[in-house]
């Protein structure tokens, strides 16, 4: 029964007393049930309300349609003025490209058909001077060949020392143009060029003027470094970084594979190995770049394949 009349039991208590006897325990847990719902009777009841906001959309017939015709067209000649900006501007990083291309072009052929030009004079005029007096020094003459091949396969040591122990540490200020975007036809890196081209101009000219085992040596050292730095140009300035056409060099395996080589150089993924060019592949091979390697032909064949 108290169960049951619970609101009038309470009410009863009130009224006879002011101060109310205490309850049984049924009342009282039934009680709190009942407080906890009279709190939240007496709590205030709210309505939120949500606006969302949609853009208007044109609608054939009505007059509001053309506002978003208008804006919608807004949005597309916005987007069709970026493109062409995007467009211009690709056109003319190519343009730039092209001209830088052309203009190392020029210098590459020049200087190359400048060198090879006077290399083969001097050959010509030096052994024509040496055979004037009926006899063939033949100790000169091997002596002047072997030492050109000699040159040339030293210099590919050489430059692998080089690279290693003085561009990439005490002269890497200069070196460090070859390792970055290049901007402009030309890097400070050229620079080493034209100071291996300097001993091979010396030891090519005192060979070429004077007669003998020793001048032929010369002779023939400076011969060696000038092949080894014309073939450098070709494989590394235009084969790998492509700042010339090399034509049908590319096609050949071997050279291939030694700018795939190089070009993992580039990648510092081997601690800047293989530092040398032309023995670049072997080097690899030490370091266990073997597997990298043929994943760089493969890249650059598909690239070559594509263009």
């Amino acid at each position: 029964m108290a169960a049951a009349g619970l609101p009038a039991a309470l009410i009863s208590a009130v009224s006879q007393s002011s101060f109310p006897k205490p309850l049984p325990i049924s009342l009282l847990l039934r009680g709190g049930s009942f407080a906890r719902s009279r709190k939240m009777e007496r709590r205030t009841r709210t309505l939120t309300v949500c606006f969302v906001l949609e853009k208007q959309r044109p609608v054939a017939g009505d007059g509001e349609g053309e506002t978003g015709d208008s804006d919608g067209g807004g949005v597309s000649s916005s987007v069709s003025y970026d493109r062409e900006v995007l467009a211009a501007r690709i056109a003319e990083k190519m343009e730039r490209k092209r001209s830088e291309r052309l203009t190392y072009l020029v210098a590459a052929v020049m200087s190359s058909f400048g060198i090879t030009s006077l290399a083969v004079m001097a050959v010509y005029y030096r052994f024509y001077w040496q055979l004037e007096g009926g006899e063939v020094p033949l100790t000169e003459m091997f002596g002047t060949f072997s030492l050109s091949v000699g040159a040339a396969v030293g210099m590919e040591f050489w430059a692998r020392w080089a690279h290693k122990a003085l561009w990439h540490a005490s002269l890497w200020h200069m070196h460090e143009s070859h390792h970055k975007p290049r901007e402009g036809p030309f890097e400070l890196n050229d620079v080493f060029a034209i100071i291996n081209a300097v001993p091979a101009i010396a030891l090519l000219s005192y060979g070429f003027f004077h007669k003998g085992l020793f001048p032929g040596l010369c002779f023939g050292a400076g011969l060696g470094i000038t092949v080894f730095g014309m073939a450098y140009m070709f494989v590394h300035d235009g084969l790998v970084h492509k700042r010339f056409p090399v034509g049908p060099i590319a096609d050949v395996p071997y050279f291939r594979k030694v700018a795939a080589a190089h070009q993992i150089h580039h990648s510092d993924k081997f601690d800047g190995v293989p530092y040398g060019l032309f023995l670049g592949p072997k080097e690899l091979e030490t370091v266990g770049g073997v597997e990298e390697l043929e994943k760089e032909i493969q890249r650059r064949i598909k690239l070559s394949k594509g263009s």
